[in-house]
């Protein structure tokens, strides 16, 4: 079976990486739980060694992914975390990075509290303004690094202008596509050099996997990356690779039904009376949502909105029935969080408060539920 190079973005979630089982015929990419390869002979194998440096099924996988989002190589790692890790790799001590100022609280605790010690220096700007990043760019500046939309005040970066940007500088343009999905966005055909995911989130879908991905257009990127997986090792296994493989056959329906559900959900929390202010792009008032609709195909699964304060904020959460809360998101199941608290604790609280991440904050991760049973829930947990 092979693609063709006209075919669509739901046929190549489907097929791409995905031959048939040359022993069985099997359709499905079998999960190769194996450590290690009977060889032929000395020098003679058919083209895998050790479980670290192949395996079948995650191989699948990265060809799966990087023709998702439009790259010319992929590497699965075991979480977003280690993905992220092994980018910085690429790095040397005394290299400086401009990164998106309300990135995720876990990029934000790796690079101050880990890479820094070993030299790497970090400047945080908000990144939908093009004259910050531009200041923050020194001559020892490597990386862009960008989240869009952030997480979880949602703002949105023009990925073409801070690539054209970050070119005329020679940095590079990584984007942690985590929030949007290839389904909604794919940075790297917008002029952008990197991807990362958390695989854990919309890519997998279902909530039963943690893995990470990076995927990189230019060769050396692609040797460093293939070089830095094996010798570091912190690979994704073979069942999280089929668990991946299995979500990423469902990614456009489901980013659909979320795309949808959220809308209507964020208009629903916009006029509720409890609810001091909303954020999600796909809403007017939304700063960035002109751009929004330009750069994206929908406008996402997350949304954030204020209740006022922690006190509010304690007495809402507990009375979900159908939301859960709990970290994450991505999955088809609806799940709430509090920021501060969860997801950005690690953020220290006058950072926080800088960012506009206040004590009031909820943030709901769509699923695809019926959007009137996620309304009816909403209603009784915000009811005074």
């Amino acid at each position: 079976m092979k693609l063709n190079d006209t075919a669509r973005f739901s046929t190549v979630c489907i097929h791409a990486g995905q031959e048939p089982d040359p022993s069985t015929g099997a359709i499905i990419t079998p999960i190769y739980q194996t450590s290690t390869y009977v060889q032929e002979g000395l020098g003679r194998h058919k083209g895998f060694e050790y479980g670290r440096t192949q395996n079948p099924t995650r191989s699948a996988l990265e060809q799966n992914l990087a023709a998702i989002e439009r790259g010319a190589g992929a590497f699965a790692f075991a979480s977003g975390m280690a993905a992220i890790d092994a980018l910085l790799t690429r790095l040397e001590s005394g290299d400086h990075l401009v990164v998106s100022d309300n990135t995720y609280g876990g990029t934000f605790r790796l690079f101050e509290r880990v890479r820094r010690k070993f030299g790497l220096d970090f400047t945080y700007v908000d990144t939908s303004q093009l004259d910050l990043i531009e200041a923050a760019i020194a001559p020892n500046t490597k990386y862009l690094f960008i989240e869009t939309p952030t997480n979880p005040m949602l703002r949105i970066t023009d990925l073409s202008a801070a690539s054209a940007l970050a070119h005329r500088h020679n940095v590079r343009v990584v984007v942690d596509n985590t929030f949007a999905s290839p389904y909604i966005q794919q940075p790297l055909a917008l002029g952008c050099d990197i991807v990362v995911h958390s695989t854990t989130k919309f890519l997998n879908g279902h909530s039963d996997s943690v893995g990470g991905v990076v995927v990189l257009k230019h060769e050396d990127d692609i040797e460093w990356m293939k070089f830095v997986q094996n010798a570091a090792g912190a690979i994704l296994g073979p069942m999280d690779s089929w668990l991946v493989l299995r979500g990423t056959k469902t990614l456009p329906i489901r980013m659909e039904r979320t795309n949808s559900n959220a809308q209507a959900i964020a208009e629903h929390l916009a006029a509720h009376p409890r609810v001091q202010s909303v954020i999600y792009p796909g809403l007017p008032d939304h700063p960035h949502h002109a751009l929004a609709k330009k750069q994206m195909r929908g406008f996402g699964g997350l949304i954030s909105f204020d209740v006022g304060s922690l006190l509010a904020a304690r007495a809402v959460l507990p009375r979900f029935k159908l939301m859960s809360l709990a970290e994450s998101l991505g999955g088809v199941e609806t799940l709430i969080s509090h920021p501060a608290i969860m997801t950005h604790a690690s953020v220290p609280a006058d950072r926080r408060a800088a960012i506009g991440i206040t004590d009031g904050m909820i943030r709901i991760s769509v699923g695809i539920e019926d959007v009137e049973d996620l309304k009816e829930d909403l209603d009784q947990a915000l009811r005074e």
